[in-house]
């Protein structure tokens, strides 16, 4: 593949795809001295070029400067740009964002490996000076990551070329050095032949989006390092395998010295041996090591001392170690000997601000939050990562499927048809070399890393022989770990791609219906949860199968953050934008936004679920103690404190601290004695939780790591009297067209005429801003958009803004002092329907609200039944007594406490990507709404039957017309919207899967549900 001059023609021809580029090689660190190998200090023998380049941005190749890279070209006049950075988000080109389509789709009819016509080109410049230490020797650049295909010169002498957005390209520059000033010039295409092979559900830039850097070598330099950390059949005892390939072949009499330490320091083994023909293999026992998992992520350091024939260290290397094997035994995935489940999230490098060009900073937040909501591992979908990621995975202790750069989902399925009739790379000999290089360049740089434990040949390519081959040369290269591939589930013919049955959004029924036939292959889902806006229900079904099915190794949901960009609106305000926002056409629009982590990264309430359903250890409180059952596969509890606090109504009245040693795969009791309850009626809630009693590298001490709940009543010696019950009368002042009722420091007037309740005060300030009416409708959310409920239940929306008042009556009950309003409403859309919403005031100024429905059949399911009403927005704090202390829903509550909180009502609503149904909370015992003085309104349930409710300062309808919050209405009003009962939001995918039966809500059945009004009293 080498060339003298470079070609247009090689953008568009599979065949060419490296031009002097180096062979891949591990991705290990250097040193001139021990010591500054052991500090891992920023590399001497390295220097970044990352900062402001000149550049000129062109829609196409023709318009582009062709002789930019001339030593006599001046660029001074060109626009700066920013490396590393995406070409799209500094003002050149505008991003696009399309999932499966080729984002040139109906635009240009043209098909692999050729290119559309517009192919929009970015020109580089960048002057340096040679530093001094590197001066005299030779002279390396780095591209740690370009999209799609680029050529570099240097001083007008053309260098290479380069293919593979995701893994290093590097040249050599010494023969192009000059003294003084040199001048870089870097010629970055959006379009290649690469590009068929990049089709990945993202945001499509171009340009230098990760670090570039220039580095020298020393005379005697390890350009491969290859680490084997094996164990023996009684994982107990280690065996170290280095392979050092030395860049120059002859150099007589080198040698290399290894000593392995252990985190204490201590060195635990120690080898030595000479090169032969430039490599060098050293092995020997490390006897009894300490194991590496995600549990404990366990590190030795290698310390590799290169050395001269005089005997003088030349290079040093520290290599971090983990211990640790990975096999397929019995057909289960075993780590050490132990069966895995992968508690795992599909993970995109973005940042709302400089999109896949991410920091360290961004990396340690991302770290620390998996860690912090038990997840386990990640997926890097779909592309190889930074290598600081992998770094980072070995150090905390996060399982990763290495991903290779390949996926081509356009090619072979059409709005979800599977039609491969031009899938590349398919059967297609041509495409081997390109893709093969892939998988090369992935394993060469990443293969030294404990955390991988698993290859992945790309993803949604569909099958055949170029992928099959990519598996098995993963299986010969590197025999320590295993190979997936999800696609051959389309294409059985090449089922031997994958070692293990990977699935994307298949249901738990499918999922169960596989392991019950008796397989050869553990199941993964290797995307299952699409947790695409208010998601995530229904979690626990895919949960549940890891205990009853053994060959159900986990999932990894989709995905980790939302993909988008912040963007100004036309007054100039910041928003998160998406697909289409940029005028970017063709386009998938908000798809783009599935996390579990919002783009600004702020965690999202679907994450609440996430860390209680994958915590290891499941705590079972009761009223004598905690049953703790430890999940883990080596990590007992002596990292962890457990705390018990006991709640009465919201109210502590009880917490206790105590160590606690339950051992890693079994169960025990802690006990405890609660203070005495006799004469404490009410409803009690023990709270269970384990947290850390130190500090470690993703938490401080204290932090929760795993939690369970217990909630159980105790009756007043008075709880039989009649609740409802109170001194006095209310007064009633029928008239033509209101019914009014008042007590002392209350007053309600119910309208014939609006059929309604249109006024209530506690005191002098009125409450009701709108009255409340019944309510079946719903936001509808991502996934209620996905399987089309607008089509199919929109006459719900329907009757939700439009009813008719068929009766209105006055009753009076002498006996208690009460009075009481129903009102009969009857619906154009089906005559068999009915609601009636009763009104009872008491002489205490209590409203007791039953609202009931009458079911008929013939109707779709319905979204929600609930009541809704406004309040002046002068009402903006709320407390709860409710599960919390996020938005939960009957399908997602398994997370969810019982408690009491508090927040603002602008910030209960979660800032989804498009405006939808949130803020939510089920188990509603009571709330209170109240402006600053401190009076408000209380809404209470039933004892034994909570509620759900919503409180938001947005209707359901002005959600519904929103397609970004910034185009919501002014806020003037505090909704609330208090339901018997509310669909579920689902999550098995956002295209066409309802919500599970169980929590759907059938039209045919009759309903009811109560709940109580009353004043709260403000400051004095």
């Amino acid at each position: 593949m080498e060339a003298k001059k470079p070609e247009l023609a090689w953008l568009s021809d599979v065949s060419v795809f490296r031009v002097n580029r180096l062979d891949a090689h591990s991705d290990h660190r250097y040193y001139r001295t021990m010591e500054e190998a052991e500090a891992g200090a920023p590399m001497e023998l390295r220097q970044e070029l990352n900062g402001s380049w000149k550049f000129s941005y062109a829609g196409t190749s023709e318009e582009r400067e062709a002789l930019f890279y001339d030593i006599n070209y001046d660029c001074s006049g060109w626009a700066d740009i920013q490396v590393p950075g995406h070409i799209q988000l500094q003002g050149f080109g505008a991003p696009q964002y399309v999932n499966t389509m080729y984002p040139w789709d109906g635009l240009d009819p043209v098909r692999p490996p050729h290119l559309p016509q517009d192919n929009p080109v970015g020109s580089y410049v960048k002057h340096f000076e040679l530093p001094e230490l590197m001066q005299g020797k030779p002279v390396y650049i780095s591209f740690q990551g370009v999209e799609s295909a680029f050529y570099v010169w240097l001083n007008g002498e053309f260098v290479g070329y380069a293919e593979d957005s995701f893994t290093p390209s590097e040249f050599e520059l010494t023969p192009f050095i000059r003294e003084g000033e040199n001048k870089l010039a870097v010629e970055v295409y959006q379009r290649s032949t690469g590009s068929w092979l990049e089709d990945q559900d993202f945001w499509r830039f171009s340009g230098i989006f990760r670090d570039v850097y220039l580095y020298t070598v020393p005379d005697l330099h390890v350009r491969d390092l290859r680490v084997r950390a094996d164990l023996d059949d009684s994982y107990s005892k280690g065996t170290l395998t280095v392979d050092l390939e030395l860049l120059q072949q002859e150099h007589p009499g080198a040698f290399a010295r290894l000593e392995l330490k252990d985190a204490s320091g201590r060195t635990v083994m120690m080898e030595s041996g000479r090169f032969q023909d430039g490599t060098l293999r050293m092995s020997a026992s490390a006897g009894a090591v300490k194991l590496w998992s995600a549990e404990l992520p366990y590190l030795y350091k290698a310390y590799i001392s290169i050395m001269n024939g005089d005997g003088e260290l030349v290079e040093a290397i520290v290599q971090k170690i983990g211990f640790r094997r990975f096999e397929m035994k019995n057909k289960l995935m075993c780590l050490n000997g132990k069966r895995i489940v992968f508690k795992g999230v599909n993970r995109h490098e973005f940042n709302c601000r400089s999109g896949r060009t991410i920091t360290k900073e961004d990396m340690l937040w991302d770290i620390a939050t998996l860690k912090r909501n038990n997840i386990n591992a990640v997926r890097t979908s779909h592309y190889p990562n930074q290598t600081l990621w992998y770094q980072l995975c070995d150090e905390y202790g996060v399982y990763v499927i290495d991903e290779m750069n390949l996926e081509s989902h356009g090619s072979w399925q059409k709005m979800g048809a599977v039609e491969p009739s031009w899938n590349v790379p398919g059967n297609l000999p041509e495409w081997q070399p390109i893709v093969m290089d892939r998988a090369v360049s992935m394993l060469e740089r990443d293969k030294n890393h404990p955390s991988i434990l698993i290859w992945s040949c790309g993803n949604e390519s569909y099958a055949g022989e170029v992928i099959l081959n990519v598996s098995n040369y993963f299986r010969k290269a590197d025999p320590g770990r295993l190979v997936h591939y999800e696609g051959v589930f389309h294409n059985r013919d090449y089922n031997e791609t994958s070692d293990m049955e990977s699935r994307m959004y298949a249901k738990p029924a499918d999922i169960e219906a596989y392991l019950q036939a008796n397989p050869e292959k553990p199941y993964i889902s290797c995307e299952y949860m699409h947790a695409m806006g208010n998601s995530v229900g229904g979690l626990h079904k895919y949960t549940e199968l890891e205990d009853r099915y053994p060959m159900y190794q986990g999932g990894f949901i989709w995905d980790y953050i939302d993909q988008s960009l912040v963007k100004q609106n036309r007054v100039g305000r910041e928003y998160l934008a998406y697909g289409g926002d940029f005028d970017d056409r063709p386009t998938d629009y908000s798809f783009c936004g599935n996390g579990i982590v919002f783009a600004d990264r702020t965690v999202t309430p679907k994450m609440q679920e996430v860390k209680f359903l994958y915590q290891n250890i499941k705590l079972v409180p009761q009223r004598d103690g905690v049953r703790i059952v430890n999940g883990n596969l080596f990590e007992g509890t002596d990292r962890l404190l457990l705390q018990a606090r006991l709640y009465r109504e919201g109210e502590e009245v009880f917490a206790w601290l105590t160590k606690v040693d339950v051992q890693a795969q079994s169960e025990g009791f802690v006990k405890f004695m609660l203070p005495n309850l006799e004469g404490k009626g009410g409803e009690y809630c023990l709270h269970a939780a384990l947290v850390l009693k130190s500090d470690e590298l993703w938490a401080e001490a204290g932090f929760e790591v795993a939690f369970g709940q217990h909630v159980f009543r105790l009756e007043d010696e008075a709880s039989g009297e009649d609740a409802d019950a109170c001194a006095g009368q209310v007064k009633v002042v029928e008239g033509d067209v209101n019914i009014g009722v008042t007590g002392e420091g209350f007053a309600a007037i119910f309208s014939k005429q609006a059929g309604s309740l249109v006024s209530l005060r506690y005191g002098s300030r009125e409450l009701i801003a709108a009255p409340p009416t019944p309510l079946f409708w719903r936001a509808t959310t991502d996934n209620d958009k996905g399987f089309a409920l607008g089509y199919e239940a929109g006459a719900w929306y329907a009757a939700s803004l439009a009813r008719r008042c068929v009766a209105a009556e006055l009753s009076r009950n002498e006996a208690e002092g009460s009075a009481t309003v129903r009102y009969d409403y009857s619906f154009s859309i089906h005559a068999g329907i009915g609601v009636s919403m009763t009104y009872t005031v008491y002489p205490d100024g209590r409203i007791r609200v039953l609202t009931e429905y009458k079911g008929a059949q013939g109707l779709p399911e319905l979204p929600i039944f609930a009541v809704s009403f406004k309040l002046s927005a002068d009402y903006a704090s709320s407390e709860w007594y409710a599960m919390g202390p996020e938005e939960n829903y009957i399908d997602r509550a398994f997370g969810a406490r019982l408690g009491v909180f508090q927040r603002k009502v602008a910030d209960l609503p979660s800032p989804y990507l498009v405006p939808q149904e949130s803020g939510n909370r089920t188990g509603v015992r009571r709330v209170s709404l109240t402006e600053s003085g401190g009076s408000g309104l209380q809404i209470a349930a039933a004892p034994d039957a909570p509620l759900e409710m919503n409180l938001s300062p947005y209707t359901a309808f002005e959600l519904e017309h929103a397609a970004h919050a910034w185009e919501l209405p002014e806020v003037h009003y505090t909704v609330v919207t208090v339901a018997g009962r509310q669909m579920g939001v689902g999550g098995d995918d956002s295209w066409g899967a309802p919500v599970h039966p169980e929590y759907r809500i059938p039209s045919d059945a009759d309903m009811a549900f109560e709940f109580y009004l009353s004043g709260v009293r403000g400051k004095k």
